[in-house]
C-alpha cells in the first residue's frame, strides 16, 4: 500500500512588477527556489487587485513603483479587505519612511534593484524558514530565533580597497549634489581623497544601481563625467 504524498504545499507567489521583461525574470527566479511556485503575474495595481479577488496567494512579490499607484496602496485596499498575504517589496526605493510604513502593512523584506538570483533566493529561503515556525515558543529566545529568520546576512564585502566610511561620505556628497551631480574631481575635493579613488567609489555606486553617469561635454578635450544619485532605478 503506497503512502500519502506529505510533501508540503508550496508557497504562493504573486509576482506585480510593470516591466514585462522584469516580471518574467523576478517569476523565474521565484519558479527556481524550492518550496515556491509562481501563481501569476500582474503589471499593475488593477491587474493584482483583479488577480488576488480570483486566486490566493501567500506572497507577494511586489514593486512599489506601478503605472496606476503606489505599491502601498494596494497594500492598504488589500488589508483593509482582510487580506493577509505577506509581502517582499521588489523595488529602488531607498526612502526609510516608506520602509517604515510598508513594514507596519505587512511588508516582510526588501530586495533593492538591480538584484542577482542569489539575493532573491536569500529572501526568499528566509522567508520559508520563518513561515515554518509554529505551535507555541518556549522562551524569548525561541521568539527571537523566529524573528532572526527574516534577517538579512551582513553586507557582502566591498571590492578590495574600498572602505565602509569612505563609501558612506561619497554617498553623502552624492547624494546632496541634487541634479548637477557630481564629477570625481568634486567627490574627492568634498570628501578629502584624490581623483582616482573618489572615482572608484562613484563606479563602485554606478555598479551596484545606486547611482549613474552621463558624459558632460565642453568646448574642448574628452567630456566630463557627472554621476547622479539614482533615488529610483
Amino acid at each position: 500500500m503506497s503512502r500519502p504524498d506529505t510533501a508540503p504545499r508550496p508557497i504562493r507567489v504573486l509576482v506585480v512588477e510593470d516591466d514585462p521583461v522584469a516580471a518574467d525574470a523576478h517569476a523565474l527566479y521565484v519558479g527556481r527556489v524550492p518550496g515556491f511556485a509562481v501563481a501569476g503575474i500582474a503589471h499593475s495595481l488593477g491587474d493584482a487587485s483583479h488577480f488576488l479577488k480570483r486566486t490566493p496567494v501567500d506572497l507577494l512579490l511586489l514593486d512599489l513603483f506601478l503605472p496606476d499607484g503606489h505599491g502601498l496602496q494596494l497594500l492598504r485596499s488589500l488589508r483593509t479587505a482582510g487580506h493577509t498575504a505577506d509581502v517582499i517589496a521588489v523595488t529602488s526605493a531607498r526612502d526609510l519612511t516608506v520602509v517604515r510604513e510598508g513594514v507596519s502593512l505587512g511588508v516582510v523584506q526588501y530586495v533593492l534593484k538591480p538584484f542577482t538570483f542569489a539575493t532573491l533566493r536569500d529572501r526568499l529561503t528566509r522567508y520559508a524558514d520563518f513561515r515554518s515556525v509554529a505551535g507555541e515558543a518556549s522562551g524569548q529566545e525561541e521568539v527571537d530565533r523566529a524573528f532572526a529568520a527574516l534577517r538579512a546576512p551582513q553586507p557582502a564585502a566591498l571590492p578590495k580597497g574600498l572602505s565602509q566610511a569612505t563609501l558612506k561620505l561619497i554617498t553623502e556628497a552624492l547624494r546632496g549634489a541634487g541634479e548637477d551631480g557630481l564629477s570625481s574631481g568634486n567627490a574627492a575635493e568634498a570628501v578629502g581623497i584624490s581623483r582616482i579613488t573618489a572615482r572608484r567609489y562613484l563606479e563602485h555606486l554606478v555598479t551596484t544601481g545606486r547611482a549613474a553617469r552621463t558624459p558632460r561635454y565642453g568646448q574642448i578635450g574628452r567630456p566630463e563625467l557627472r554621476y547622479h544619485w539614482q533615488s529610483r532605478a
